[in-house]
């Protein structure tokens, strides 16, 4: 999965500080850069801050998600106090609530761009949520830096350089569960559930593409919006189809309420597939650990219940730091997880930047040489250029066992360049 990115300069004109050089700092004489770096944007940056902003769904049908920014803030945190931020600068992370509706993404993403006057929009969250504020961010010339979806669309294309994604794609994902069942269960028949948007119609799509040709058959599909109770009556219709797996491609309020729906019909009893945004802990234990025993996922970052990272040193600092920045937040969580890794790889990102400036990050983001995270699995690391908008692209399958997710024997599934 490729795409070519455009490198342009932006100007703004608002008064904010400066930066002589790329590498160096100056005097507070304008908002664009001086020296190798004249003419670029450096609103929201300081010699000794950096202010970034985020919307999430902090209420609202989504609200599982609001793990996601205090893990994030617990590392900003963590590296302000212990580290001196990030290359000396502080962060400064301005969360905003737009409740998993686009019209208040827009809200408050311009609020943050215009008011706040951040340097730059990280992250927003969802699917439509994001596409919602693309065009804006790009036409203002501000990096809309590893948006927390996998949608397909954030990788490709040239007409939105200043958006990168992060996490592997629906697409990657999608296509590891293909693999994944073809190689169990080279017959089966699937049955699916899915999102009514982009996030659930490009799993499908994947997914579908990935299975093309061999024995294994789509048979039932239910789609739901995300505006909807309850999704019962969709899991009852697809348990009539009998189908010999269940692909579970919901967000975590709907995803667990399809476990549960799955657990109460005795009659039907598939393989369930759980999509990675909804493989937490949290989704689980309100169906019970032991009714969810085989359960497969897809993954790319370790899990912190797993045993077999307590002595791992990445693990061992975030639980630490976690607990000790974000006090009541669990480290089992994967959105908080997610978070924490997020913006390590931000810090990495931004240290590799040429110029401490919005084009400067731009182009950072879109050079990003094998870069791993502590929290990421063994051999998963970003990698971009100016024709791969995708930084990860690799994922491992895992099934829950006991009490934790077990990663299975198969190696890594990696769909780069497919």
């Amino acid at each position: 999965m490729r795409t070519r990115a455009i490198r342009s300069i932006g100007v703004t004109a608002a008064l904010l500080a400066t930066l002589t050089a790329c590498g160096g700092r100056g005097e507070e004489t304008g908002s664009v850069g001086q020296g190798d770096c004249q003419g670029q944007q450096t609103t929201g940056i300081t010699d000794s801050t950096i202010k970034l902003g985020g919307a999430y769904p902090l209420s609202g049908p989504a609200s599982a998600y609001s793990e996601v920014p205090k893990g994030i803030r617990a590392y900003f945190d963590y590296i302000n106090a212990e580290q001196g931020g990030i290359d000396g600068r502080k962060v400064e992370y301005i969360v905003r609530d737009d409740g998993y509706q686009p019209p208040k993404t827009v809200e408050e993403t311009r609020r943050l761009v215009e008011q706040d006057q951040v340097f730059a929009v990280f992250q927003t969250l969802g699917t439509a949520t994001s596409s919602a504020v693309t065009d804006y961010l790009n036409q203002r010339k501000v990096p809309q830096v590893f948006v927390a979806t996998g949608a397909n669309k954030f990788g490709a294309g040239t007409e939105h350089p200043w958006t990168i994604g992060w996490q592997p794609s629906y697409r990657t994902e999608g296509l590891a569960y293909a693999q994944y069942v073809k190689s169990q269960r080279p017959n089966a028949t699937v049955a699916v559930l899915y999102q009514n948007d982009d996030f659930g119609k490009d799993l499908l799509a994947a997914f579908t593409e990935g299975v093309a040709g061999s024995g294994v058959k789509v048979i039932a599909e239910q789609s739901f919006e995300v505006t909807d109770p309850t999704v019962d009556a969709q899991v009852r219709n697809l348990a009539n189809s009998k189908a010999d797996v269940l692909l579970n491609f919901s967000t975590p309020k709907f995803a667990s309420q399809a476990l549960a729906a799955d657990v109460r019909n005795a009659d039907w009893n598939p393989l369930h597939v759980l999509a990675v945004v909804s493989n937490t802990m949290a989704t689980l234990r309100p169906v019970g650990l032991p009714n969810v025993q085989g359960t497969v996922t897809a993954a790319f970052l370790k899990d912190a219940a797993d045993p077999r990272w307590a002595s791992d040193a990445g693990m061992q600092t975030y639980r630490s730091k976690l607990t000790q920045y974000a006090p009541g937040a669990d480290p089992e969580n994967q959105h908080a997880m997610a978070g924490w890794t997020m913006a390590e790889s931000f810090r990495k990102t931004m240290e590799a930047a040429k110029c401490p400036t919005r084009e400067g990050l731009r182009d950072a983001m879109r050079s990003l040489d094998n870069v791993s995270a502590d929290l990421m699995l063994p051999g998963i690391a970003m990698k971009t250029g100016a024709d791969d908008g995708y930084p990860l692209e690799a994922v491992g399958i895992q099934t829950f066992v006991g009490e934790h997710w077990s990663l299975t024997d198969g190696g890594l599934i990696d769909t780069a360049g497919k």
